[in-house]
């Protein structure tokens, strides 16, 4: 559900609505059940809501939403809208126990609509996102964001920066794991055989042999090459201006962007409102929605649920993917929170 006082409970409802999604995966929401039953009535559905406790066979007939409410007590009176304490810490607990279903092997992946940052570290949590808190709990040796959206597959070196500290956070390790990431996504999750990537320049026209920088000299030359020696088909730094393009053409299966807007701002031109947040090297299947919690609009009933409906498909999708190749797990219908 994410943070319960911002629009993840709307968008979920709205993207639950229908059939497209029971279509792809059996939903279930894990988040707060009084939260879930007031927004579908706000929002006038006709769904009805089955508490469920995550590990019973489960098949909900059509019109109906699975929830699983963690929270030892219901989620008490909160102001929609507003980050506080109390919404951060459930919107955490439904992160760890969606986590321990996926562990267990309950559900096939788990898909998480917006925290807010402000809210879980008013709770405690000193985390700056979904991402470093997964890694947490799973103990993954290291991961990193990968972002859909249209024709385009971004890994990410770098993501909540300063522009001015960049230089100095770009390593050849760094660019080094981020291609390897980039490499395994695409072969295990997207079944791409020998998938081309292209790695994005920092500088102008790739620094012009050091003239506009020197870090495609100095690091990511040196780490596209690594990758290269392994095996992977990771390209030379190219530019910026021309990568994306020529990816969202089909010349490369995937793009490592080096910094956070270098990588959206192709992203959300060609796919605004249906991109999806993914982490690779979990041991455990997580996408996202690329929104945050939209405190302004909460309750207006004009929140977009694309970008979770495109987060649901793309777990479902990739559990497919997963099923068709794991002999132990073909036949079986992907349960998907």
């Amino acid at each position: 559900m994410g943070d319960p006082a911002g629009i993840g409970p709307e968008v979920i409802a709205k993207a639950l609505s229908g059939a497209r999604l029971h279509n792809v995966c059996r939903p279930i929401i894990i988040g707060s059940l009084p939260v879930m039953e007031r927004t579908i009535k706000a929002l006038k559905l006709k769904q009805r809501v089955l508490p469920v406790d995550g590990h019973e066979t489960m098949m909900p007939q059509r019109g109906t939403v699975a929830v699983l409410d963690p929270l030892e007590t219901p989620l008490g009176t909160f102001k929609p809208g507003i980050a506080a304490a109390e919404t951060g810490a459930a919107s955490v607990a439904f992160i760890k126990k969606a986590v321990e279903l996926a562990q267990l092997g309950c559900i096939e992946g788990m898909v998480t609509a917006p925290i807010n940052k402000e809210a879980i570290n008013m709770a405690g949590c000193r985390y700056p996102g979904h991402t470093e808190l997964l890694a947490d709990l799973t103990q993954a040796t290291e991961s990193g964001m990968m972002i859909v959206g249209g024709p385009l597959r971004i890994m990410f070196v770098t993501t909540h920066v300063a522009i001015k500290d960049l230089s100095l956070l770009l390593t050849q390790a760094k660019i080094e794991k981020a291609i390897r990431l980039a490499q395994s996504a695409l072969t295990t999750w997207f079944g791409i055989k020998r998938p081309r990537i292209g790695v994005a320049a920092l500088n102008p026209h790739a620094g012009e042999h050091g003239l506009f920088g020197d870090e495609e000299v100095r690091v990511i030359l040196p780490a596209a090459r690594a990758a290269q020696q392994q095996g992977i088909l990771a390209s030379d730094p190219l530019p910026a201006d021309t990568l994306f393009g020529k990816a969202a053409k089909g010349s490369f299966d995937g793009v490592v962007a080096l910094y956070h807007d270098q990588g959206l701002i192709p992203l959300k031109l060609v796919a605004f409102g249906t991109c999806v947040n993914l982490t690779v090297g979990l041991p455990i299947i997580r996408t996202s929605v690329d929104h945050g919690t939209a405190f302004d609009i909460v309750g207006k009933d004009v929140a977009d649920p694309g970008s979770l409906i495109e987060a649901v498909k793309l777990a479902a999708r990739i559990t497919q993917t997963i099923m068709a190749t794991t002999p132990a797990k073909k036949g079986r219908v992907g349960r998907v929170a």
